[in-house]
């Protein structure tokens, strides 16, 4: 007869991802929120990015390493913020540039999560800086003790849910170079605008700039045929799953009970990004409905704190959000449609010579 320990690894190593990804988010938001941080709803959105991966969290050593290239990265929006305030169009090319050098690393080099909050902190504290250099600073703070506080999170749930150290990975396909550089552009292109929107009001803005990050990388998987449907269909399943969390919370509106609604939804959510699920969608649907949630509640807690207009305050942003969904689609399209047709003019360039 099997002892309890066998029979607790013996669960199927799709059922312990989705156990080890929802665990893992929601312990993390709760002790976001229990420190706290300054903008403690990028923790859980961080975790997400570095437990989602079938494999065992990384090491001391990869961790100070990944705070130490955080900082040091990070530290160049700090650099940048002079030559945006002095020379506006010379630091418009430069944050252009570094999108398009992160959009690359994550699809060229496969390295999503690193390069997404490279992308998230180019963005971020480029814009927060135009309005104080100190907050732009706290926002650095918060994202490198944001991703050590994931970490430890991934650490303490992972001997809980272990992967299978049998399973065999799985290769990398291989990167088409050309057609990996433009997806990388096109992520740029989809980023940029609203990056430059954010600019006119950081504050009011900052959530669009992850909304947009998370659309970056979502449409350099994507067709133009599929993405209207994935792309508004996952936000507009993301403000649901918000107003659900948010009831529910409003039930007893205390910090366990944040951590059981988020655990209870990630389960949901990781079961349908797994898989585990059955659903009709691929796994970044699912992932895009996850991280919108995450960043459609963590503003909406702190408009609650302040004694703001929750629900005014959410119609916007969920407004907003939409309106940057729609610009990603239609840009997607355009971008292709542009692309197929340079194509057709140099292929008929080609049969007249």
């Amino acid at each position: 007869m099997p002892t309890e320990p066998a029979r607790w690894l013996a669960m199927d190593v799709a059922a312990r991802r989705v156990f080890r990804l929802s665990l893992t988010v929601a312990l993390t938001l709760a002790a976001a929120y229990a420190i706290p941080l300054e903008m403690p709803f990028l923790a859980p959105i961080f975790a997400f990015m570095l437990a989602a991966a079938p494999k065992p969290p990384m090491g001391v050593k990869g961790m100070l390493g990944l705070m130490l290239v955080l900082t040091l990265t990070l530290g160049v929006g700090l650099l940048l913020l002079p030559v945006l305030m002095h020379y506006p169009l010379t630091g418009l090319l430069l944050v252009f540039v570094g999108l398009f050098v992160t959009n690359f690393l994550s699809i060229n080099l496969g390295k999503g999560a690193a390069a997404t909050l490279l992308t998230a902190g180019i963005t971020m504290i480029t814009a927060a800086g135009t309005v104080s250099y100190v907050v732009a600073s706290s926002i650095i703070d918060a994202m490198v003790l944001g991703v050590a506080l994931a970490v430890v999170c991934h650490w303490l749930v992972y001997p809980l849910f272990p992967e299978d150290s049998a399973a065999t990975p799985v290769p990398e396909p291989a990167v088409d170079v050309v057609e990996s550089n433009w997806l990388a552009l096109r992520a740029t292109l989809i980023v940029f605008p609203s990056f430059l929107l954010v600019l006119v009001n950081p504050a009011a803005y900052m959530p669009i700039v992850m909304k947009a990050v998370s659309l970056g990388q979502q449409t350099s998987i994507l067709d133009a045929r599929h993405a209207g449907k994935e792309l508004l269909g996952s936000t507009l399943l993301a403000g649901l799953f918000a107003v659900v969390l948010w009831f529910g919370l409003s039930i007893a509106p205390n910090l366990w009970m944040f951590f059981l609604w988020t655990l209870l939804l990630g389960i949901f959510l990781a079961g349908k990004f797994y898989g585990v699920l059955a659903t009709r969608y691929p796994p970044s649907f699912w992932q895009n409905v996850l991280v919108t949630m995450l960043i459609l509640l963590g503003p909406a807690v702190e408009d609650s704190a302040s004694g703001k207009d929750v629900y005014k305050a959410f119609a916007v942003r969920m407004g907003l959000f939409l309106l940057v969904t729609l610009y990603a689609w239609m840009a997607l399209i355009f971008l292709e449609w542009l692309r197929a047709r340079s194509s057709n003019r140099a292929l008929g360039a080609l049969e007249v010579g």
